[in-house]
């Protein structure tokens, strides 16, 4: 309904976010989705569950790319979306009192694949996990057929894996995450503004928080992404 109440309009959702700016606690994950005027659902017959959010124009994006996919074969499916900063503080606080060793080793440990809450892409609702966040099922028949078709595929409809192998250009971060893919028309804008506007001062509120200096987190995991030649205009 949304999708047609906007093309019926005139109106793109590219045309409504391109012009706005974040808040910071857009940027931080301190949102609710239910609540805001970007963010839409994931249909039920394309998401592991019924309440996952998205913004509008991601959901469109994904939409239209699972649509394709399913002719050839392929079933998306979001098993992760936005997510807040108070879940990826359950998330973080949960494994830093699992994980064994200094405080320091415990967050190094956790951020292998884990961010630290007010750092991570699913804060902005412009990124979200396919289909499983086990690496292994990236290794079966079926994983490897998804990400196959994802590689080739997935940025016809503006999306790119953030997070692949390390290499000269990506020496840091975090590990290769096959399942985590971005809307970068979207996610482009508001990693630039969290660069010119949080601060690891910013980043506080759970245990370990006064790592986030010392481990330089903006730069050595935000920032730290695989490059894409995406350009929204070509969209």
């Amino acid at each position: 309904m949304i999708v047609n109440l906007i093309t019926l309009l005139g109106i793109t959702a590219l045309t409504l976010t391109t012009k706005r700016t974040f808040t910071q606690d857009e940027l931080l994950g301190v949102v609710e989705p239910t609540e805001h005027q970007d963010f839409t659902l994931v249909p039920e017959s394309l998401a592991s569950h019924s309440t996952h959010y998205l913004r509008t124009e991601v959901v469109e994006a994904f939409v239209k790319m699972a649509q394709d996919a399913k002719k050839e074969g392929i079933h998306l499916e979001v098993v992760s979306a936005f997510r807040s900063f108070h879940r990826q503080k359950t998330i973080w606080n949960t494994k830093f009192a699992r994980f064994k060793g200094s405080d320091l080793q415990r967050a190094q440990k956790i951020l292998e694949y884990s961010s630290m809450p007010g750092t991570s892409r699913h804060h902005w609702g412009t990124d979200f996990d396919l289909n499983s966040v086990n690496p292994a099922f990236f290794d079966t028949p079926q994983g490897i057929q998804i990400y196959i078709w994802l590689e080739n595929n997935a940025h016809k409809y503006g999306f790119f894996q953030p997070y692949k192998e390390f290499h000269k250009h990506r020496p840091t971060g975090y590990r290769e995450e096959k399942w985590h893919w971005s809307y970068a028309p979207l996610a482009d804008k508001m990693l630039k503004e969290y660069k010119l506007r949080v601060k690891h001062e910013d980043i506080t509120g759970f245990v370990g928080s006064y790592l986030a200096e010392e481990l330089n987190v903006i730069e050595n995991y935000v920032l730290c992404i695989e490059n894409h030649n995406i350009n929204p205009k070509e969209l």
